[in-house]
């Protein structure tokens, strides 16, 4: 992938580009939020971004810390938009593990409730309590 023609692009756009955030308005609302940070430090989303840069992402539970690899305002297919960027071996350690620990929390039902109490439920509760 050849690198655009400009020398910087606006983080909001290079988000975008490279498929972090489905729209241009979801990557600004995050910068606005505090969730990507340039360089260790919170800007804004109008802050242009050059090849070498650091970049930490914050969505959900998960951290994206990257390097920026190659400028794109354009957005382009999966693999394409993986190659505008390197992410750090230990940053995609503790993702992988956390996604992990979110499928066994899943498989195992762990913190999974079954929303209200039916009338047989609600009737052992009051038993149990020494209500009735």
């Amino acid at each position: 992938m050849s690198p655009d023609s400009n020398a910087a692009v606006r983080l909001d756009k290079w988000l975008w580009a490279a498929r972090f955030f489905k729209t241009r308005s979801l990557a600004a609302a995050a910068i606005d939020g505090g969730k990507v940070h340039l360089n260790g430090t919170r800007v804004k989303r109008g802050r242009l971004l050059q090849v070498g840069d650091e970049v930490s992402i914050r969505k959900g539970p998960y951290e994206y810390r990257i390097r920026v690899q190659v400028l794109s305002e354009q957005r382009r297919s999966g693999t394409e938009a993986a190659a505008l960027y390197e992410e750090f071996p230990d940053s995609r350690r503790r993702r992988e593990t956390l996604a992990e620990q979110f499928r066994i929390q899943a498989v195992t039902g762990v913190g999974e409730t079954q929303g209200r109490p039916s009338k047989r439920d609600r009737r052992k509760i009051r038993r149990f309590k020494g209500r009735d």
